[in-house]
């Protein structure tokens, strides 16, 4: 394999992100409108939360999670006191996406912070952007031209500023139905590998693809989060993992979808069965959403013992699920040795 040419500013972004075996095992608050929803019902009929709730919320998060994980992914609306509060040695990923979309244009367009940019990102600290795009590889033209155009312009904007840019694909299909349907699931796995192939063209200056899993695995036969309505056997499943992997031309780590902690590690460990090469994790909600009563009803000190508690317990319990089925970062680039650091960027 021919060495690969990586800039400083992104090589060092990556290993800050990673843990000491270059697996990024990051945790995730960057939830915004979800979040506060979330709070808000917690507390019952006509609850409500306030930005200083999200604030409060995250910065607990942060606090203590990183603890034990490699990374953080925080967004800076509501996340800047968090971001403050990160363990020395975790990296963090900022988010640069305007949260959700306008679902009175056609498309779940995507749009920025107005407020922020790439060079304000990294003067904050950060070592890594990320963007979220609802993406359907088989929409109209007119659409997804729109979306890689949207994409090359931040792949752009991150390469003058030497800092690694980390996309979350989100599939989707209107026709289709809810991602979260039976009829969705059964083409998922369409949706997610070819996304996954889409955005590793070097026009669109992806370092880390953040993605879904190829899978729902509620409708995987034979799981313990099987819901009786199967979509594919454990074979199948694992079939459809190597064939999203072999798709990918860039590194690539799993989000958790707000699925439960269990559910999250029991699909990584059909993922590791089935050798894909995937590099870590970004999860979220897995492992603090059932945190979120706590913090709603009695604060602060309640969601902090939470944390210290269960929060820490699933953060471990998902990095000895790493540990064993993750692979380092630049293995996806035939090791280490394989990678030469150039102080230019790269056109």
């Amino acid at each position: 394999m021919a060495k690969v040419k990586m800039t400083k500013g992104k090589y060092n972004h990556l290993l800050a992100c990673s843990d000491s075996n270059g697996v990024i095992a990051a945790a995730a608050a960057d939830q915004r409108g979800s979040l506060q929803k979330a709070i808000a019902k917690a507390r019952g009929e006509n609850g409500t939360a306030t930005s200083q709730d999200l604030s409060n919320f995250k910065t607990s998060v942060t606090k203590i999670l990183t603890q034990h994980s490699s990374a953080i992914l925080m967004d800076p609306e509501y996340g800047m006191e968090a971001i403050k509060a990160r363990q020395p040695g975790s990296g963090v990923l900022v988010s640069y996406e305007k949260t959700g979309y306008d679902a009175n244009v056609k498309g779940r367009l995507p749009d920025l912070l107005s407020n922020w940019s790439v060079k304000r990102i990294v003067e904050l600290g950060g070592n890594g952007v990320k963007i979220l795009l609802y993406y359907n590889a088989f929409d109209d033209s007119a659409v997804n031209d729109i979306k890689h155009a949207f994409i090359e312009r931040v792949g752009a904007e991150c390469a003058a500023n030497d800092i690694p840019f980390f996309l979350e694909p989100l599939a989707y299909d209107d026709n289709v139905g809810p991602e979260s349907s039976f009829a969705f699931a059964k083409v998922k796995p369409k949706y997610v590998t070819a996304y996954m192939q889409e955005f590793s063209k070097p026009r669109y200056g992806v370092d880390i693809l953040k993605v879904e899993v190829p899978v729902n695995i509620k409708h995987v036969a034979g799981t313990r989060a099987f819901n009786g309505e199967q979509a594919y056997t454990i074979a199948e499943a694992q079939d459809h993992f190597r064939a999203a992997g072999a798709a990918a031309a860039k590194p690539f780590i799993y989000l958790s979808a707000g699925v439960t902690d269990e559910i999250f590690r029991e699909t990584l460990e059909i993922a590791a069965q089935a050798g894909t090469q995937f590099s870590g994790v970004l999860c979220g909600r897995a492992t603090w959403q059932d945190a979120i009563p706590s913090y709603a009803t009695k604060g602060v000190a309640a969601l902090e013992e939470w944390l210290l508690d269960r929060g820490i317990t699933n953060v471990k319990a998902l990095n000895a699920v790493l540990a064993k089925g993750a692979k380092p970062w630049w293995d996806f680039y035939g090791g280490k040795a394989n990678i030469e650091v150039v102080d230019q960027v790269i056109s």
